[in-house]
């Protein structure tokens, strides 16, 4: 895979209907600067709004992806960012002028073939790939979804579909190189529904765009001659082009590849794992799975991605064994210092949920000194003092230039101390994000010595500028 940036040589525009409107929309793909991303651009819109390309910006998923700023919206993206992933385009404005691109032939083909006229530049940047160090999973056992993530040298997508109908039944496919097989084996393979599905979305004023020039239509029940003359009346079309093939197809079309659904839905995959941002270099293995499953997916992978932004921003040296951010990463953070600094490590940070810090209690604290001679026990106001100094680098973490900042408590509540602290203790803090608002957060700590919980407290705090 590309090592550098790139973008592409020109501007270029492709026109046609969008889908679900049927009306005339073109997109025009246009270069941009190293480390710009892939951001959708309303032109049709007063000040033309951009919308980033990114997971915090689907604001629906349920039958394409959508994207979203307030009431700005841009529809069905993915087929755009697959022909955007696939050819290794790290930096593009998408300029719409409508709420949705063209559907094309519903494959990312026709975007491919305009990327390649326009040919591409390398830049003077490099690329930040996302390397998957351990598994990640995801499942939905009532939909029958497994989807699995595992470390790979290039992405690698393994996918397997069954359907309960005999025109397709099981099927599977693997890429095993975005670059070598995306352009041949998956940027054509079309869009595919089952007529049922289509007959409900046309009823619901959607897909009045689309034809059998722009999907694979899949029966999935008993037709009469009738039934055929009103679908064709229906979506306008020739009554000779509406007729049951006998490959189950509605007008008898000819599949691109045997399995032409299954790299569909890979391609759409491609288009949704872009949602990260960033190359990803993994193995990635799906199941029955579909949109909604892939933002998931995804929004988990990011927050492996922001832990190892977080990391790389404060964690200037190899950190310790065992540790996420070692104490020269956390005095980046954090304002405390000695004998106020209450953590030593953190060993593990999900972002925007949970941050799991160490600290570590030996007879050297200047606390033993007066609490108590001859029988050294930690304040419990210090152990909720260190779940406040952990909690404050999740609450942090959230925020932009965190080291210009500093966590405000302002309320404290249920707290419990269950034992004593000990000297030669090892404290394990675990604080969960309850509430988050724009600077502001609500969380609850739990403090464990040897899995056995010491204290627990409510904490709420507010983030000011330093």
């Amino acid at each position: 895979m590309l090592e550098n940036q790139r973008t592409i040589l020109k501007a270029v525009s492709i026109s046609g209907k969008g889908l679900h409107t049927g009306s005339k929309t073109t997109v025009t793909f246009q270069p941009a600067p190293p480390n710009t991303g892939i951001r959708f651009k309303r032109i049709d819109i007063e000040d033309c709004p951009e919308i980033p390309a990114d997971i915090e910006h689907v604001v629906d998923n349920s039958r394409d992806t959508t994207l979203g700023i307030g009431n700005i919206h841009i529809r069905q993206v993915e087929h755009v960012l697959a022909a955007l992933y696939g050819m290794e385009i790290d930096n593009c404005i998408v300029e719409v002028n409508g709420n949705e691109p063209p559907v094309g032939d519903g494959s990312a083909m026709p975007f491919v073939e305009i990327l390649q006229k326009a040919g591409f530049q390398e830049q003077d940047s490099p690329r930040d790939f996302l390397e998957i160090e351990e598994t990640i999973t995801f499942s939905d056992k009532e939909k029958g979804i497994d989807m699995v993530v595992f470390p790979s040298d290039e992405l690698r997508i393994t996918f397997m579909v069954d359907y309960q109908n005999p025109s397709l039944g099981t099927q599977y496919t693997s890429m095993y190189s975005l670059t070598d097989e995306f352009v041949k084996e998956f940027a054509p393979a079309r869009t595919f529904c089952f007529l049922h599905e289509v007959e409900l979305l046309h009823d619901n004023g959607l897909i009045q765009g689309g034809d059998l020039d722009n999907a694979v239509v899949i029966v999935d029940r008993d037709l009469s001659q009738d039934e055929l003359k009103t679908l064709a009346g229906r979506f306008h079309l020739d009554h000779d082009r509406v007729v049951l093939g006998t490959n189950g197809i509605l007008g008898g079309k000819e599949l691109r590849f045997y399995n032409e659904p299954v790299r569909h839905k890979t391609l759409d995959l491609i288009g949704d794992l872009a949602l990260l941002g960033v190359p990803l270099k993994a193995h990635v293995m799906a199941a029955r799975s579909g949109h909604a499953a892939h933002v998931a997916l995804v929004k988990e992978i990011r927050k492996v991605y922001k832990k190892k932004q977080l990391k790389g921003k404060f964690q200037k040296t190899k950190a310790h064994q065992g540790a996420l951010l070692d104490i020269t990463a956390i005095e980046r953070i954090l304002p405390h210092r000695y004998p106020f600094l209450l953590v030593d490590k953190i060993i593990d940070l999900v972002p925007n949920e949970r941050v799991v810090g160490i600290k570590n209690v030996t007879m050297n604290e200047h606390f033993f000194v007066g609490h108590f001679p001859g029988h050294p026990i930690m304040p419990g106001v210090l152990i909720v003092e260190a779940m406040a100094q952990v909690g404050s680098i999740l609450l942090l973490e959230s925020v932009e230039n965190p080291e210009e900042k500093v966590a405000y408590f302002m309320g404290i509540d249920g707290v419990k101390f269950r034992k004593p602290v000990l000297p030669g203790d090892q404290l394990q803090i675990v604080v969960d994000l309850l509430r988050l608002r724009k600077n502001s957060c609500k969380m609850v700590g739990r403090t464990y010595v040897d899995n056995d919980m010491v204290c627990e407290a409510e904490m709420m705090a507010i983030v000011m500028d330093r």
